[in-house]
């Protein structure tokens, strides 16, 4: 089923409730491995809700269809010198798919974020509003198109990261912002994890606002766009280029003596945080099963450290500061899972499953299990949303 309008996606997911069928959900079908398995008798294919529909540049908004590809969105966006804060990861290529194929509706419904998570937000917060329809096939909306929308619950943070179980995205509405002028990246070389995110949350913490901050073992760092010959740091300046400027020669002065400086400026620091984004490019094919941590930023480097050390031929690195651990490891029974989310745990970190073998995935919890009482509260918000289960059945709970 290809909806192309809002009553369409309505009349479909309706008569599907009422025939007892199941649908899985989709945008572009570039994320399908994220998740577990769904299991549906139909596809309900978003892609033909694409499009603007209104941007408004100098609000800072834009209102368009779920199924807009991400480029065409992006590139909208670039021609009035603006663009998408949350810096959206494509996870085509980690899945073996192309390249700039995904949705906008696919980085919402999973919210997905990049490096400049930490400073500027999730997907979730740059959502202003949607339309969505339930698992009964009733069209609702939520939020508006202004920043300062406070009126009722907040159902865009509740839809964003929902992977398309409690509604079926009909439009959105973002919000977007200026493109930076200027941007630079610092490489400190030489240096080990646990030292690097010493550094990093240092400079996280600091007045210098930086706009991305990753570490990169040997092993990795050599694959990047501009290779590095050795582990680093590296730290994202954006802004005014003389401010770019004047930051760079502050910290390079600050931190002589840390390692071996250099500079990526313009389009080469581009490629690196694009790299980073997008993970595929820099963690090893399709073989591998691939883990994503989050934890606490000072915590980074010692779970890598432990998990490099217990899981022998892994490789893996570190955005966010630290606050985000992505670990690839050689092919094991269950993806090593008692283990990396025993170790993550210690640390208050929680794992998910990103890639693994369709039937691991069914039997391996990818999502981290959840506390009883928030997983029962979770069930009745899917059950108040989608009672029969139409909605996306399993991708985030077996019995969802």
């Amino acid at each position: 089923m290809v909806p192309t309008t809002e009553a369409q996606l309505s009349d479909a997911v309706a008569a599907a409730a009422a025939g007892g069928h199941r649908c899985h959900v989709t945008g572009r079908a570039t994320k399908t491995g994220y998740g577990r398995p769904v299991e549906a008798d139909a596809i309900l294919d978003l892609s033909g809700l694409s499009g603007i529909r209104d941007y408004q540049p100098d609000e800072l908004v834009v209102r368009l269809g779920p199924g807009t590809p991400l480029a065409e969105l992006e590139a909208a966006l670039a021609e009035h010198g603006q663009c998408l804060a949350f810096e959206p990861p494509d996870l085509g290529p980690l899945y073996g798919e192309a390249a700039g194929q995904g949705s906008i509706g696919g980085a919402i419904a999973c919210n997905l974020s990049g490096p400049r998570r930490p400073r500027f937000g999730a997907a979730r917060d740059h959502l202003l509003g949607f339309a969505a329809v339930s698992g009964r096939g009733e069209l609702f909306k939520a939020g508006g198109q202004v920043v300062k929308n406070v009126s009722g619950y907040d159902l865009p943070k509740l839809l964003a990261g929902s992977f398309g179980t409690l509604g079926c995205l009909a439009e959105v509405t973002l919000r977007v912002a200026g493109r930076p002028a200027g941007e630079a990246t610092l490489v400190v070389g030489g240096c080990d994890e646990i030292r690097a995110v010493d550094l990093l949350n240092r400079l996280a913490g600091g007045p210098l606002e930086p706009t991305g901050l990753a570490y990169l073992p040997a092993v990795v760092a050599v694959h990047a766009p501009h290779p590095l010959t050795a582990s680093a740091a590296v730290m994202r300046f954006e802004g005014p280029p003389g401010s770019v400027a004047a930051r760079l020669l502050h910290l390079q002065a600050e931190l002589a003596g840390e390692g071996a400086l250099e500079t990526l400026e313009g389009p080469a620091s581009a490629e690196l945080w694009a790299a980073l984004r997008d993970v595929a490019s820099l963690l090893p094919g399709g073989a591998r099963q691939i883990w994503r941590v989050v934890l606490p930023p000072a915590a980074g480097g010692r779970v890598a450290a432990a998990l490099d050390a217990a899981l022998p031929g892994c490789q893996w690195l570190l955005d966010w500061g630290g606050g985000l651990l992505w670990l690839a490891i050689p092919p094991k029974p269950g993806a090593a899972a008692e283990l990396v989310r025993a170790v993550a745990g210690r640390h208050g970190g929680r794992a998910t499953l990103m890639r693994a073998a369709l039937e691991l995935r069914r039997t391996v919890p990818v999502f981290e299990p959840e506390e009883p009482a928030l997983d029962a509260l979770s069930l009745r918000v899917k059950r108040a949303f989608d009672p029969q289960g139409v909605l996306n059945p399993g991708r985030l709970r077996a019995e969802w």
